[in-house]
């Protein structure tokens, strides 16, 4: 998804996730809506649709008759919250390789070649996004509404630090690699491998854990510098 194709509330929403994980916009700063329309040139429905879709993210909090403003990040609750993820995905995937027709299993081929052509461009963010196509093929073709709800939704939770996973050296190319062992794991009908390598794709843990500890580590160093 080029960003001509994306609404004035995702623009939104992605620059204020880029300024809030960057640790240009600090934990316990209000946002000003009146101001960001001004600066982005957008009415205030876009604002209050990216403050709502950064709600639902956990990036910032609503307080009552005081305004928005800028949650503060806990590496715990990620960590647990990715946890989950993995194991929602992995369910999907299993069930995906045991459930996928033939016109499901044609959009997820399609799904990858998006990615890989976004890959080959070295753009980060149109990789999210063909990736957030990838994996929703994967979600529908497990057949079980319930859990590609809840799935969607946890997504929808983590979306910008799987944003921010992206922007780490050589982690789009490895995502890439690993859809490719996932694609092939669905189309031989194997549960058991396509729910390891979904599991695995999502789930935070060696070096990648270090990598993303730091990343987010980055966004706390300012307020402690001003504290």
């Amino acid at each position: 998804m080029t960003d001509t194709k994306r609404s004035n509330a995702q623009r939104l929403r992605d620059s204020l996730e880029d300024d809030i994980i960057n640790g240009r916009r600090l934990p316990g700063e209000r946002l000003d809506p009146e101001a960001l329309g001004r600066e982005f040139k957008v009415s205030r429905t876009p604002v209050r649709e990216a403050f709502q879709q950064l709600v639902a993210s956990g990036l910032v909090t609503v307080s009552p008759k005081k305004g928005t403003f800028v949650a503060k990040v806990g590496i715990d609750q990620l960590i647990e919250m990715f946890e989950v993820m993995a194991e929602l995905e992995g369910m999907c995937g299993r069930l995906a390789a045991r459930r996928i027709t033939e016109q499901e299993l044609a959009a997820l081929h399609e799904a990858h070649q998006r990615c890989e052509a976004a890959a080959l461009a070295g753009d980060s963010d149109e990789y999210y996004y063909e990736n957030e196509g990838f994996h929703d093929c994967i979600y529908t073709a497990s057949h079980n509404a319930f859990l590609a709800s809840e799935a969607r939704q946890l997504k929808q939770r983590l979306k910008p630090y799987r944003r921010l996973q992206l922007q780490v050296r050589q982690r789009v190319t490895n995502s890439l690699s690993e859809h490719q062992t996932i694609v092939e794991a669905i189309e031989q009908g194997d549960p058991v491998a396509a729910q390891r390598a979904l599991s695995d794709h999502v789930l935070i843990q060696g070096e990648r854990f270090s990598d993303f500890v730091s990343s987010v580590r980055r966004m706390e160093a300012p307020l402690e510098r001003t504290g």
